[in-house]
């Protein structure tokens, strides 16, 4: 064992290893055509399969004299979300502790939470560029408007990726190992699409329905995407539902999670 004479700050040492394990986990992450796949691509292909049925392109008074193909971009901008969240993550983490590779790692420079941050930083950003890419399709392929309250869309945006990696750290938290993740994560997974619009946009849904669908994470993710790309700032009441979700979400993962 090498000795040095001079001892770094604590932030060299604390970024060093971080940014070690954020490269060594992206190299592995980009070693996945799965799930980068299924993430940044699924979405915006299910958009363009969609955006080719004409129907779905002409404008229906029903739906405010805008079209369904309209209605289905903020869907699959939760979409690619979805996948990464709660399809993607949960079973890495889950099988990184299964194996005891967590366990291991605070006898290293770098403490298991650098982990954890590594994973969600990668599929926050991975869910970020596929809403990109579902935008630019919508826009550039069917001419779709580019949403016309961008702050309120960046905003709604930044918090529907949190709640949604929220929920993915809560499903690690109680899964022990990682085809229960998998398992959990499928039935979430449904379960979200559907609150999410994918089968049935928000919009379209019965009264009652509606308003149980707009109080989960998804369904006001959904409809607070929706308001903004229309010109209207996000509803307070569909921003408060995700904050509350990602609160509950983030307390409960914290408190659960186990390393071993």
């Amino acid at each position: 064992m090498t000795t040095t004479t001079a001892t770094p700050a604590p932030s060299t040492r604390a970024a060093g290893p971080l940014t070690a394990v954020l490269r060594a986990e992206a190299r592995l992450f980009l070693r996945e055509p799965g799930s980068l796949f299924w993430i940044l691509g699924f979405p915006a292909v299910l958009l363009t399969i969609l955006g080719l049925i004409p129907s779905f392109r002409e404008d229906d008074e029903a739906l405010g004299g805008r079209s369904v193909i309209d209605l289905y971009v903020p869907v699959a901008v939760l979409l690619s979300m979805i996948m990464a969240g709660l399809q993607a993550m949960p079973p890495v983490l889950t099988g990184y502790r299964e194996r005891g590779i967590l366990r291991r790692m605070p006898a290293t420079p770098v403490r298991p939470s650098a982990l954890l941050a590594a994973q969600i930083v990668l599929h926050g950003a991975a869910s970020l560029g596929s809403a990109l890419l579902v935008v630019a399709v919508g826009r550039i392929a069917f001419g779709v408007l580019l949403p016309e309250q961008a702050p309120g869309y960046l905003l709604a945006l930044v918090l529907s990726v949190v709640c949604v990696l929220a929920l993915g750290a809560t499903i690690c938290a109680l899964s022990r190992t990682a085809k229960i993740a998998t398992a959990v994560g499928s039935v979430v997974y449904l379960l979200m699409m559907f609150t999410a619009g994918v089968w049935v946009p928000v919009q379209t849904m019965p009264g009652l329905l509606r308003t149980i669908v707009e109080f989960t994470p998804l369904g006001a993710a959904s409809q607070a995407l929706d308001q903004a790309a229309s010109g209207s700032w996000p509803d307070w009441t569909h921003l408060a539902v995700m904050v509350v979700w990602t609160a509950a979400l983030g307390l409960g993962s914290t408190r659960l999670f186990r390393w071993e």
